[in-house]
């Protein structure tokens, strides 16, 4: 019991390390890009300046997920409270996107966009529940899979798309051909990102139970 509680005050205490700090910023623009978004509104925005900050926020807050990782790797500061907080920053980035974009009703369907929103979440939010579950059985954090990258790396890069008001750059009456292309590409994006998710789940819960008894790295 000591033991473990010893490690969880030793992974706490290590929240002001340079790449932690910068994960923590990131959880900081996660607030301003949904003000922004909220405050935008929807395609057709009545406020594009809002719009466009939400976009710019958004691509600066997903951005900083390679800097974090990329100063701990070279600083040789990779920690477990890092591990930890750096899936949840994106995950608070991604799902809130998704929630807001469902609700925008930007998916061109509310039906998909909230059966797509509710798998991410249900993937999502089930999966840090047990990252918590393995600290509190005295395990270590289990870093992000390959297919987890991957899948952030997707999503955040259709949302990206997704968020621009690429709208504003025309004024036909009806939906040009390259703003359709546009569109197929976004969500084909997230689409593919969705399978990415559930697949990096699975691979996530076979790791937890296939070796219960073993410290895992």
């Amino acid at each position: 019991m000591e033991t473990e509680k010893s490690t969880k005050q030793s992974m706490w205490s290590q929240w002001s390390s340079p790449p932690n700090l910068v994960t923590l910023a990131r959880i900081v623009l996660v607030v301003v890009f949904l003000g922004l978004y909220i405050g935008g509104g929807a395609w057709g925005a009545r406020n594009i300046g809002m719009r466009w900050g939400a976009a710019i926020v958004f691509i600066i807050a997903a951005s900083t997920d390679k800097i974090d990782g990329w100063m701990a790797r070279k600083y040789n500061q990779v920690t477990e409270l890092g591990k930890l907080l750096d899936p949840i920053a994106d995950k608070l980035l991604t799902l809130g996107a998704l929630v807001v974009a469902a609700c925008f009703n930007e998916f061109g369907n509310m039906w998909i966009g909230w059966i797509v929103t509710g798998l991410y979440v249900v993937r999502e939010i089930g999966i840090t529940i047990m990252r918590f579950f393995v600290i509190d059985h005295g395990g270590k954090v289990i870093a992000a899979s390959q297919a987890g990258k991957y899948k952030t790396f997707t999503l955040c890069l259709g949302l990206g798309l997704l968020l621009i008001p690429v709208w504003s750059f025309t004024h036909a009456v009806s939906q040009p051909a390259w703003l359709t292309v546009y569109f197929i590409v976004a969500y084909a994006l997230i689409y593919f990102s969705l399978i990415l998710c559930l697949y990096s789940g699975y691979e996530y819960l076979r790791g937890v139970f296939a070796k219960p008894a073993v410290t895992r790295k």
